[in-house]
């Protein structure tokens, strides 16, 4: 798998991953809270989710936005990307971020 491909992944799985903790960090948090960790992710996602603002149904209630914003990078990452690339397997490259947490994750904790 070429570089390019990992680190477009790597970039569109961050944010997606930021965009589902600002969800659920604001479970426990204001959006305007002092909280460092809020301030960042508030700070990160809020231009993603003005530019998916057109798409955004007006019935989603304020919290749930970031989420919904995730799914478009989920969508992309699953679906268009391996498309793009020429896969004729969906799902072929997907998630190339999450595989490598759960390696790493398997190899410290798992059996030898």
């Amino acid at each position: 798998m070429s570089l390019y491909i990992l680190v477009i992944d790597y970039i569109l799985g961050v944010v997606m991953w930021t965009l589902i903790g600002r969800s659920a960090m604001n479970i426990f948090q204001r959006e305007d809270s002092e909280f460092f960790f809020m301030k960042v992710f508030v700070k990160f996602t809020n231009p993603l989710i003005g530019l998916f603002k057109f798409i955004t149904p007006s019935f989603i209630i304020r919290p749930l936005v970031p989420l919904y914003v995730a799914w478009f990078f989920y969508m992309f990452r699953f679906y268009l990307m391996p498309y793009l690339l020429g896969y004729s397997v969906m799902g072929m490259l997907s998630f190339p971020l999450e595989s490598e947490i759960a390696s790493e994750i398997y190899r410290l904790f798992g059996k030898n």
